[in-house]
Order: C-alpha cells, then structure tokens, then sequence
C-alpha cells in the first residue's frame, strides 16, 4: 500500500509534507509509512479516501483495478452514505407535521402505614462482677440477694 501512496503524492506533485498537511495526519506519519516502519491505519486510508475521492478504494486498499475511475465504479465509504442520509433526514424534517404528545398518566401509589412496637423487656439485674488483674488472678463479685 505504501507503493500506492507513492504513486498518489508523485500524481499530485506533492512533497511527503504538503500530502500528509492535505489530508490531515503528521509528516512523520507520512514518513513512518513510505519508510515500512509502519502500515497506514484506517484513519490514514479514510483521510486519503476522503481527500481524494476519485482515487478507487479498491485500488488504494488491494491494489485491484485502476487508480482512478468513474465514482460509480468505487466501493461507497461509509461516511459518503451517512452524509447523504443526513441531507435526507434534514428536508424531512423541515416538513414534518408535529403531533401533540399525550399527556403522562399519573399513577396513584398505595400508601403504606408502618407501625413500630416496642417490646417491654423484664429489667436486667446484674449477677456477678469479675475483674482481671496483670499477675494473671480475678477476683468475682456477686450481689448479695
């Protein structure tokens, strides 16, 4: 693919700095990819794609076909399909006829009462008393009854 960017920045008459400014990605990246160090990625392919759009996808991508064409001939990109649904939706739009929403329905909800009891408990009486001392004894006091 490196190959067919080549020949697209030779056809334009572009320097590697001018090609990568006009379609929007670094010189280094530019650089990156006729160098081999690395592949073009999606992003690269779109903006080239977008930038160029009589260069045949096909081509760009595999090498299949001619470099350029009729734009019938192309593979559609995807954003050339989602702009032209958006000029769609648009005069759509501008015409639609707007209906009154319903009024919501209001739900009553049951009230729930809670009741709290309270539980008389005998009252607690104290039946010994023990306490610890550091030389390991205790000593247990009881009530006299």
């Amino acid at each position: 693919m490196k190959d067919r960017i080549l020949e697209i920045i030779k056809r334009e008459h572009l320097s590697n700095a001018d090609f990568a400014d006009k379609i929007g990605i670094s010189p280094a990246t530019v650089s990156s990819i006729l160098n081999g160090r690395n592949n073009p990625s999606l992003d690269v392919v779109t903006k080239i794609h977008q930038t160029y759009t009589d260069i045949n996808l096909e081509w760009l991508l595999y090498g299949k076909g001619e470099m350029t064409g009729k734009k019938e001939d192309f593979m559609p990109s995807l954003f050339d399909e989602i702009a032209s649904n958006a000029d769609k939706n648009a005069a759509a739009s501008e015409y639609r006829k707007e209906t009154a929403s319903k009024s919501p329905e209001i739900s009553t909800k049951e009230i729930v009462k809670q009741e709290i009891r309270y539980i008389e408990k005998p009252q607690r009486k104290i039946t010994e008393i023990r306490i610890f001392f550091d030389d390991n004894t205790y000593e247990i006091f009881k009530p006299e009854k």
